[in-house]
């Protein structure tokens, strides 16, 4: 009797009456799990990696892993000697694997996993850019982070051209680059080419979400802490040139005498500086009333309101420009940092593209 009770109590410390882990099967492989592979298009990852942990008995040799889809036959996708798996391609909703001794004899199968193509994180919202000279900012919100912090991973942005003449963005779409930040920078892009821009959210197991909303974009040139004298004090030097198209250079300080420059300088009798557009067909307007605390506040320039008259320089202000070269016209803005009795120092933007408002670096 006492030897029948100590086999109860061991067949009952086995079983974990207590509530605790279930026992390890010792011929079975454990703990398979999967890792999509993102290929752009949620629903067409490029495959799929299952791994798994040997049987604890250390006797396994092989493994013959299985799948299937929709319900339909199983079928055995591969044999390895290996604790992984690529399954190349699409990958079957379900998937287990068994292990084999040396002898060929089997001896456990694993669980059954399930992979639900549907199961992803949502797509990201709210894609901002900030337009930079050769470059694209990129930021967008967190929505898809907070909606299951411990399923995500990462970002992955995308990428392709844009057509004007057909309104739309073009594949094929490139892959840009990925980030676990909510922001990413885009560089090596021409300045003038319109670009779309989109991102998705993969999570721990490589379920990619559905795109964000493309973002349309176009870099620009700029340049910060110019200094252009009044021409009362340095005539050789009180014109600027956003782009000084002969010789294909932007921001150029040049002589009064430029007839192409886009504006100049000149100090009033009271003291105050101001500036005046010179080629024919430059344009220029005030930004706001209000002091801008960066260029980058003028984030599109304004359709109308240009004017051909003087207009005085103060600091802090912003001022856009419309410029007619031979291509067409062109938008730049300047930032005032400062004013003196001699010279004006202005940080300034330029849109190489014909006819594009977009000209600042800032989320819009």
């Amino acid at each position: 009797m006492k030897k029948l009770a100590l086999l109860l109590l061991v067949g009952l410390a086995a079983c974990n009456i207590d509530g605790g882990t279930a026992p390890v099967d010792p011929n079975a492989p454990r703990n398979l799990s999967f890792q999509l592979m993102p290929s752009g298009d949620p629903n067409l990852p490029l495959g799929i990696l299952l791994a798994w942990d040997p049987p604890t008995n250390g006797r396994a040799a092989v493994f013959d892993v299985y799948g299937r889809s929709n319900g339909s036959g199983w079928i055995r996708r591969a044999t390895t000697t290996s604790t992984t798996f690529h399954d190349a391609g699409v990958p079957q909703s379900q998937y287990y694997v068994v292990a084999f001794d040396e002898a060929g004899q089997e001896m456990g199968q694993s669980e059954t996993i399930v992979v639900d193509l549907a199961a992803r994180l949502p797509a990201p919202l709210g894609l901002t850019s900030t337009t930079l000279s050769h470059a694209i900012h990129l930021q967008w919100d967190d929505n898809a982070v907070t909606s299951t912090i411990a399923a995500f991973d990462h970002y992955r942005v995308y990428s392709s051209a844009y057509s004007s003449a057909k309104g739309i963005c073009e594949a094929p779409w490139y892959f840009e680059g990925s980030t676990v930040s909510d922001a990413f920078l885009v560089g090596n892009l021409a300045n003038g080419q319109a670009r779309c821009f989109a991102v998705s959210a993969i999570s721990t197991d490589g379920h990619e979400s559905v795109w964000s909303s493309a973002r349309l974009d176009t870099p620009r040139s700029d340049a910060k802490s110019v200094l252009v004298y009044v021409a009362e004090s340095k005539s050789d030097s009180a014109a600027f040139l956003f782009n000084d198209e002969t010789p294909k250079i932007l921001g150029v300080v040049a002589p009064l005498s430029r007839i192409d420059a886009d504006f100049t300088l000149n100090r009033h009798a009271d003291g105050t500086v101001w500036l005046t557009p010179a080629r024919v067909g430059s344009t220029v307007r005030l930004y706001q009333t209000s002091t801008i605390a960066d260029l980058s506040v003028i984030d599109r320039a304004p359709l109308s309101g240009y004017t051909a008259a003087p207009i005085e320089v103060t600091p802090g202000l912003g001022y856009v420009f419309q410029v007619q070269e031979t291509d067409g016209f062109h938008y730049g803005a300047i930032r005032v940092q400062f004013v003196t009795k001699d010279f004006v120092v202005f940080d300034w933007s330029y849109q190489d593209g014909v006819g594009n408002a977009e000209l600042a670096r800032r989320k819009r």
